[in-house]
């Protein structure tokens, strides 16, 4: 949509002219299932005379008024921004709007929920989609007050940032035309103005959901009102008082780090549906994505990965909400924080005590990945306007950002490291700021002068890569000791790290335990350590032990024989997580044979119990296993697999978390006769699993599998969904409905998501997984022209969000051949001038392609 991308430099310009004080928002959530009424007073001061535009994307405008004095919507409305001129010292512009609701995940989002009909509303405006529901100057430095009046059915609940007021009755209104609703008592409620704020992290969520109430007191005395929300059909599943009990460990966490109170009035967390992610910061009233509200058996990684977000989101109250970002170039700053902080306090202070070795499994994986993408950039990227941030919801952004920051937090200490963040509140509290003002105030406390720290590891882009180089002695004693650190030619940067060295052996016991163990700073192309001449060679050297720095590794051959033998018997988690992270480093690198690396993960599998690193290695198997091996030599692997997934799972300890996960990636791979044979045991309950129950969720995986397999018809999802009629089902049903394996069903999944514009993000997302879903990959050769055909046109007529799930979803990666590579070449050749963020989708897209065909090459050659 034209106008509708600000800029960096328009930005800058509005904030020169702008000074925003406070919005009167008012909001009519009755006026039917389409469109809202928003009727928006702005305040604030402005340079006189100039001119300056407000935000606004809405079906209609229908009064401008400024000053007292009336504009007419019909020249002063266009493009998604609203033409002021001429203003004053002090201003007031009311606008009245008519909005719509969005079934994207943006903006106010709409969903109807058809397990009973219920209509439930929710804001998503994270980053310039607060503009969708009221006028707003949409840039995160033109903070202000929000004052929220909001009409809507009186039985509905009404949250937003600041603690929800008693209703005023607001008589009965009659369903307007195209509502879904009757004649009902409507009621007003109108919210205290909130503390200054920036517009991306105000809130709005409303429908008869679900609440539970609860309080703790803050360290500075005050009572502060805690509350969980969810859809009423969801409401059995939700188990309120843990994420409560994980709420108040993170505060207790977070204000004793920064020395420093939570900053708001309440805090309320609310579960809502089809989210985009995995949630977001709203100050006081922050949404989660209702895949946390488990109504069937989950993963321990999944149920981890919950606690982590509630903490992730919790310490944004205080690094993003408190203080924020002057522009989106420092995003990752905010990001970075809350995913270190979080996975601190998860390890500190909740019963998940491994949770760094979750993050050296997942985070740091999808890092490692991100940083070697053509697409890379620095931590602190280049942000010229809004589609350039967009794309920077990413690895780098968030996994890459937070293990430099775990780095710094080595280098210069943990203790000056939040004694700075503590004065870095105090001195900016409710205002706006930059990378600079943060690292003055660590430099002040540690005593560190972090400009050049900044410059290697915030500025540039890349990941470096470290071995060990050593000599031996007749008795394998090590007579010298170096490690080595390279970077690729494009990204050539030598950055000083702060690493462990591990020196592991077997135990009489049996387990592979760390003997020894040195830490030491790092610079340049190679550092001597001079410790380890004289000391014998391990039977395994893990460089990078405990994880301290962000860095490729490689082992020796001595170390790499170990592992391949024995990784199942190291003791410590985050250094099995090490290893399995070097190897599928060097796989993905090509250097390490595709197929050796299946050899050694199904030997060693069986005994990885950390749950987030089991299923980051399961999913890098199954990847390792279709694109990755020999072409000739993929079917083999793949049967080979899936029946060694299998016997895992038959062989796993009834009811754990192993037995689980195998039959979950068992059932992704399943394509043999004889292996859906197995599904549909399991499926139909003449196989029983001991300790497996199959439920509502795991019985739709199960049945998407037969769908794949050509072991179920269009007639039993449907038969299935009648038995759940929720949003899940819905979901599911839309991706086993796109796995079915004919030409007739792809096409028909691909019209209904391509052809059909109102499908909600959820179903689209749900309808991609099962269309590349193909065990013969011939169903989907067709769609490589038809693919790139749409993309153009997906990307100018659909939203973000939208563009996103069509253009990531349906592109057909399990192909992974050089027809595909030439194909995705061959657009970005022809379409030079496409936006940039577009072309760097399908810039990563040609990247993991031409990845897969190193793989496989090397595969070939092993």
């Amino acid at each position: 949509m034209p106008g509708t991308n600000l800029t960096r430099v328009e930005a800058q310009e509005r904030a020169r002219i702008v000074a925003t004080q406070r919005y009167e928002v008012a909001l009519d959530l009755t006026v039917g299932a389409d469109t809202f009424a928003s009727d928006t007073t702005i305040h604030f001061a402005g340079q006189e005379g100039a001119a300056t535009f407000i935000d606004l994307i809405a079906d209609s405008v229908e009064r401008i008024e400024l000053n007292g004095t009336e504009i007419d919507p019909a020249t002063a409305f266009a493009d998604s921004r609203v033409q002021l001129t001429n203003l004053a010292a002090q201003n007031s512009v009311r606008i009245v709007s008519t909005q719509r609701y969005m079934n994207t995940g943006e903006g106010l989002h709409r969903f109807v929920d058809p397990a009973d009909g219920e209509v439930y509303l929710y804001s998503q405006f994270e980053v310039p989609d607060s503009r969708r529901m009221f006028p707003v100057f949409e840039q995160p430095d033109l903070k202000a007050t929000f004052a929220f009046t909001i009409t809507a059915p009186a039985r509905w609940k009404v949250v937003s940032n600041q603690p929800t007021p008693e209703p005023t009755p607001a008589g009965t209104k009659a369903a307007a035309q195209g509502a879904d609703w009757a004649e009902q008592e409507i009621a007003t409620w109108a919210f205290e103005p909130t503390p200054v704020m920036s517009s991306y992290i105000t809130a709005l969520i409303a429908g008869p959901y679900t609440e539970v109430r609860s309080e703790l007191t803050s360290r500075d005395g005050r009572t502060i009102p805690l509350g969980v929300f969810c859809r009423e059909s969801l409401a059995e599943y939700l188990d309120a008082d843990y994420i409560f009990d994980k709420t108040r460990e993170g505060f207790g966490f977070f204000e004793e780090q920064f020395d420093y109170p939570y900053p708001f009035d309440k805090y309320d967390q609310l579960f809502v549906p089809e989210y985009n992610m995995g949630a977001m910061e709203n100050i006081g009233a922050v949404t989660f994505t209702e895949a946390y509200v488990f109504r069937s058996q989950v993963t321990d990684a999944m149920r981890e990965r919950r606690v982590v977000t509630i903490l992730h989101e919790l310490a944004h109250m205080w690094f993003g909400d408190l203080v924020t970002m002057r522009w989106w170039n420092d995003l990752w700053l905010n990001e970075s924080f809350a995913e270190y902080m979080s996975t601190l306090g998860v390890a500190e202070a909740t019963e998940w005590t491994e949770c760094w070795t979750t993050f050296a499994a997942s985070e740091k994986s999808w890092a490692y990945r991100q940083d070697q993408l053509p697409s890379t950039h620095p931590i602190v990227a280049e942000i010229t306007d809004l589609e350039d941030v967009l794309v920077n919801f990413d690895g780098i952004t968030y996994a890459k950002g937070a293990s430099v920051l775990k780095q710094l937090v080595a280098w210069v200490g943990r203790e000056p490291f939040m004694r700075g963040v503590h004065d870095y509140f105090v001195k900016h509290h409710h205002a706006n700021t930059e990378l600079p003002d943060l690292l003055a105030e660590l430099e002040a406390q540690s005593g560190r002068d972090l400009s050049e720290w900044s410059r290697l590891w915030l500025e540039t882009a890349g990941v470096n890569t470290l071995r060990p180089v050593f000599e031996l002695d007749a008795d394998g004693l090590y007579t010298s000791f170096a490690i080595e650190q390279t970077a690729i030619e494009a990204y050539p940067t030598i950055r000083p790290h702060r690493i462990a060295v591990g020196l592991y052996g077997a135990s009489d016991d049996g387990p592979v335990r760390r003997i020894r163990r040195l830490e030491l700073d790092i610079a340049g192309t190679r550092t001597e350590v001079p410790e380890l001449v004289g000391v014998a060679q391990p039977e395994l050297l893990l460089l990078n032990d405990d994880d301290l720095t962000y860095a490729k590794i490689r082992l020796d051959e001595r170390s790499l024989e170990t592992a391949a033998a024995q990784l199942g018997a190291v003791e410590d988690s985050l250094a099995r997580a090490l290893l399995w992270g070097t190897l599928w480093d060097a796989t993905r690198d090509a250097e390490f044979p595709a197929s050796r690396f299946v050899e050694i993960v199904l030997a060693h599998i069986s005994e990885e119990d950390a749950s987030t690193t089991l299923r980051t290695v399961l999913g890098q198997l199954l990847l390792a296993a279709a694109s990755y091996v020999a072409p000739e030599r993929r079917a083999a692997t793949l049967e080979r697999v899936g029946d060694a997934l299998w016997r895992l799972a038959v062989d796993a300890e009834p009811g754990s978390d192993r037995q689980f996960q195998f039959v979950k990636s068992f059932g992704q791979l399943a394509a043999t006769d004889e292996q859906l044979d197995t599904v549909q045991g399991l499926f139909d309950g003449s196989l029983p699993m001991d300790g497996l129950n199959i439920d509502t969720d795991l019985g739709w995986e199960l049945l998407i599998a037969l769908a794949a397999g050509g072991r179920a018809t269009a007639a039993q999802i449907e038969a299935r969904l009648a038995e759940d009629r929720t949003a899940n089902g819905n979901q599911s049903a839309a991706h086993a409905r796109a796995a079915l394996p004919t030409a007739a069903d792809k096409a028909a999944a691909w019209a209904s998501v391509f052809d059909d514009a109102n499908q909600p993000n959820a179903i689209v997302r749900a309808t991609g997984l099962g269309f590349t879903r193909a065990n013969d990959l011939a169903l989907i050769e067709p769609y490589v022209e038809r693919f790139f055909a749409a993309v153009t046109p997906v990307w100018e007529s659909r939203s973000y969000a939208i563009a996103e799930e069509l253009i990531e979803g349906f592109f057909p990666a399990p192909l992974a051949d050089r027809a595909l590579a030439d194909a995705t070449r061959a657009w970005l050749d022809a379409n030079a001038s496409a936006p940039a963020a577009l072309r760097r989708m399908i810039v990563e897209h040609l990247a993991g392609v031409e990845r897969a065909l190193r793989a496989q090459q090397a595969d070939q050659a092993a």
